[in-house]
Parts: C-alpha cells; structure tokens; sequence
C-alpha cells in the first residue's frame, strides 16, 4: 500500500529565494526516483517560508532510500544551511475512509 509522507520546512526568509530554486532543480530527480508516485510542494499563504512536501511513494522504504541517496549527493547538507528550524517528516497511511 502506498504511503503518504508530509515533510514540514521552515526556510529562512534571507534563503527562501535560494531554496525556491534548489528544489525546483532537484524534484525532477525526485519524480523519477525509483518508487515516487507524486510530490507536490506547497507555501503556506500567511507563514512564508513555511513548506511543506507532500509525497506519496509506492513504499516507506523507497522514500528512505531517496533520503539516504540525496543525503549522498550533498544535498541534504546544502539544504540544512536554510532551515530555520529541525524538519517534521511524517509518514501517513490512507484509512480509506
């Protein structure tokens, strides 16, 4: 079954330009990234730089394994000079309600 994952940011403001055009740059990868089946990324309209990744990815491991890889590439350390805080990742399974 697929799994749902939110994955909260706060970018700071001096960075948010710099962060914009990084992951731009980087979700193509992401989408083609063995096991993704979509990624939107979304700003909250009255908290900028408050972003939030929603992911959905065939399994909880193929999205681990793309951590592990962008972790690799740097990326995840480029990335961590532009939070203002830790992030929140969270991994939701669909009740099918």
């Amino acid at each position: 079954m697929p799994v749902t994952v939110t994955l909260g940011l706060q970018i700071k403001l001096d960075k948010l330009d710099e962060f914009k055009q990084a992951i731009k740059a980087a979700i193509p990868d992401t989408r083609a990234f063995s096991g993704c089946i979509s990624i939107q990324v979304l700003e909250d309209q009255d908290k900028p730089g408050a972003i939030t990744l929603l992911e959905v990815w065939d399994t909880k491991e193929d999205q681990t394994k793309y951590i592990a890889w962008r972790t690799e590439t740097g990326f995840m350390e480029a990335l961590a000079g532009m939070l203002g805080s830790e992030p929140v990742i969270i991994y939701h399974d669909d009740l099918n309600i």
